[in-house]
């Protein structure tokens, strides 16, 4: 069997083999228990998605919008976070498993990586309190106009 063949295979069996973890999850800690860390889960990758990600996603337009595929090899972390994310929304203790280890390969990455330069894709990363809208010189001021 070719790898295609078998990642079909492993797809296909994804969701029976979710079904039998949280079944065996469920006798081992009770399925209340069970339910809330599935819960849990999903609703830690939906966050990861909303605020973790945010930047990466606009990298991801913008190298995509002007046909660098380049950029988005070298931002490979962001696109581990972003894998990690729909692997954690997606219900089930195999899965949530595998974004723990992705998630963890991109913390090592990180920390083993250092400091790298910021990618030149034209996105600034800034919290609000970091910024503020500073007027163009060069264009007429019309917060003094009466059109009323």
């Amino acid at each position: 069997m070719n790898v295609a063949k078998w990642l079909l295979l492993m797809l296909l069996a994804l969701p029976f083999l979710e079904l039998a973890a949280f079944i065996a999850v469920a006798a081992t800690i009770g399925f209340g228990w069970a339910l809330v860390l599935v819960l849990a889960g999903s609703f830690t990758g939906a966050w990861i998605l909303r605020h973790a990600t945010s930047s990466h996603i606009a990298r991801v337009r913008v190298a995509l919008g002007e046909g660098r595929l380049t950029a988005l090899q070298a931002d490979q972390d962001g696109g581990l976070v972003l894998f990690a994310g729909i692997l954690l929304l997606i219900p089930g203790f195999i899965t949530d498993a595998m974004a723990v280890i992705v998630l963890a390969m991109a913390l090592w990455r990180a920390v083993a990586g250092g400091a790298r330069p910021a990618p030149s894709d034209g996105i600034v990363d800034l919290t609000p309190e970091q910024w503020h809208q500073v007027p163009d010189p060069t264009l007429p001021d019309r917060r003094n106009d009466d059109r009323s």
